[in-house]
Parts: structure tokens; C-alpha cells; sequence
């Protein structure tokens, strides 16, 4: 019997798996792989970013309600999701920055916040893992954590002396970076919009991309997912409190947005198998080393 390939993606807060690799992860579910999103932390200091939300109840209620928001993005992408049981950190705002709450997910040491990642890691068994680079996608501190520990964590999981409480060994074999809002994108969707004389609710996204002082990382890997476009738009307006369902991010039609940029995109940091860069596929080079 073939072993069915598996994929981990790990997150800093709800939501995060519903904005970055939403449409690939339900590809390769549809396709028969397992599929875990790990969220590190429950969200419990992020901002109400739809106006609909913002109640006493729910603002009350802010950490239970995001699990349940979490639950249902689940749901919709036919994933597995587990929390690694961190508190969220805030995004600090200020000159100077205030510091973070005492105790939160970003606080913590590299090593102990990466034990919960090593246990899911070795219980699940992922071949791939997908992950935020240096700056965090953005410079969230919650997110910079996220890429130290799952970078921490993609070689600590198998080494037998580290964590040894924690499962038995097991080395996932690619490591791959979000590429999530590639300038390229924005550029593709703009001239197509323009050819058909419609209106870019994009311009003033496109215009805070190019102003952040990130790394560009080259797109080694395009996987082509846009038949999941709508699936993923569900998931995310799912997560009711951090999504407008009426603002600009969905003012697009997805048939559009497919004809421009039909792919998400990754960087390949890391493979202990062969492969061929430019990729179209996550499994590239895992599918002939686990013989699927």
C-alpha cells in the first residue's frame, strides 16, 4: 500500500491559513494528501477588522470566538488544524514600541517555544513544511517567531537527543517559505483589470507593498490552485472578526483574478530530496522518495 503524502503549515493566529497557501492546501486535500495547519497561537490580542464584529460580545469573547471562526475555515478546506497553545503577542504600535505582554508566544525562548511544533511534527510525520521567512510575511512578532521555531523545529524532530519526550524522530523533507503577495501579482491583476477597463481596488495595496522594506524571495515553486480560489474566499470570511466580506480584498471576481496569477507561490529553502527548480508541485522529488 503507497503512504499518502503529507503537508504541515504552520501559522501564527487564525486566519493566517485562510490569507496564505489556502487554495493549495485544498488542492492537495482533493488530491488524497493529509493536510495539518498548526497555529501557534489563539489570537487573543488581535484587532476586529470587520466593523460588523465589533460588539461587546465578541470582543468579550474574543478568544473563544476565534477557535470557532478557526473550526469552520477547518471545515470548509477539509484540513486538519491543532493549536500549539501560545498567547498571541500583539502587534505593538508606538515611537518608541511598548514591550510585549509578559509571557506571550514571542517572548519566549526559540527552543521552548518550538517543543509543541517538534510533538506535532513527529505525530504527524509531514514531508513538506510551510512556513513564514525571517520578516514573518510582515514584521508581526508573532509571525518572526512562527519562522524561528518552525525552523528550529524542521531539523530538532529528528534529532533523537532533542525533546525526547516528544515522539519518536521523523525529518519532513522540504521546507518551504510563503510567498504569498508577490509584487508580480498585483502588477499581472492591475494590467488586466486595466485591459478591460475596470477599476484596481488593488492600487493603494500595490502601493504599500512596494513601500516595505522586506526580502523578495524568488517564487521557486508555482502551484497552480486557482480552481480553489472561491473555496479559499469562503475560508477566509469564515474568520468573521479579521475579514470585511464586503471590502476591497474580494471586490475582484476570481475568474479574473485566475486569468492574471493562477498560482500560489512558495520559496524552497530547504529538500533533503532531488528536485528541479522551477517546481509546480510542493511533492516534487518527495513522491518518488516515498514511492506514492
Amino acid at each position: 500500500m503507497s503512504e499518502r503524502l503529507r503537508l504541515m503549515a504552520v501559522h501564527a493566529h487564525p486566519d493566517d491559513e485562510s490569507s496564505k497557501g489556502a487554495a493549495t492546501m485544498a488542492r492537495y486535500v482533493k488530491e488524497g494528501a493529509e493536510v495539518l495547519v498548526v497555529t501557534m497561537t489563539g489570537g487573543e490580542r488581535g484587532d476586529i477588522l470587520n466593523p460588523a464584529m465589533e460588539r461587546p460580545d465578541i470582543r468579550e469573547n474574543i478568544a473563544r470566538v476565534r477557535r470557532q471562526e478557526m473550526e469552520r475555515a477547518r471545515e470548509i478546506l477539509g484540513v486538519e488544524q491543532e493549536f500549539a497553545g501560545f498567547i498571541d503577542s500583539g502587534l505593538p504600535e508606538g515611537d518608541p514600541l511598548p514591550p510585549l505582554p509578559e509571557g506571550c508566544f514571542a517572548t519566549l525562548p526559540v527552543e521552548e517555544a518550538a517543543a509543541p511544533l517538534v510533538a506535532s511534527i513527529r505525530r504527524f510525520r509531514p514531508h513538506v513544511v510551510l512556513t513564514y521567512d525571517e520578516n514573518g510575511g510582515y514584521p508581526h512578532p508573532d509571525h518572526i517567531m512562527t519562522h524561528k521555531v518552525s525552523m528550529h523545529a524542521f531539523d530538532a524532530a529528528n534529532d533523537p537527543d532533542a525533546y525526547p519526550d516528544a515522539g519518536e524522530p521523523w525529518q519532513p523533507l522540504k521546507l518551504y517559505y510563503f510567498v504569498s503577495f508577490p509584487p508580480e501579482r498585483f502588477t499581472a491583476l492591475a494590467d488586466l483589470l486595466a485591459a478591460r477597463g475596470l477599476e484596481n481596488p488593488f492600487e493603494d495595496w500595490m502601493k504599500r507593498i512596494k513601500e516595505r522594506d522586506r526580502p523578495r524571495w524568488e517564487i521557486t515553486t508555482r502551484v497552480h490552485c486557482s480552481e480553489y480560489f472561491d473555496l479559499a474566499d469562503e475560508a477566509l470570511k469564515a474568520h468573521a472578526t479579521q475579514v470585511d466580506p464586503n471590502g476591497f480584498w474580494f471586490a475582484v471576481p476570481n475568474d479574473i483574478v485566475a486569468e492574471a496569477w493562477p498560482t500560489e507561490d512558495y520559496h524552497l529553502v530547504r529538500s533533503l530530496v532531488e528536485t528541479e527548480i522551477p517546481e509546480k508541485d510542493l511533492f516534487a522529488g518527495v513522491r518518488e522518495a516515498v514511492r506514492v
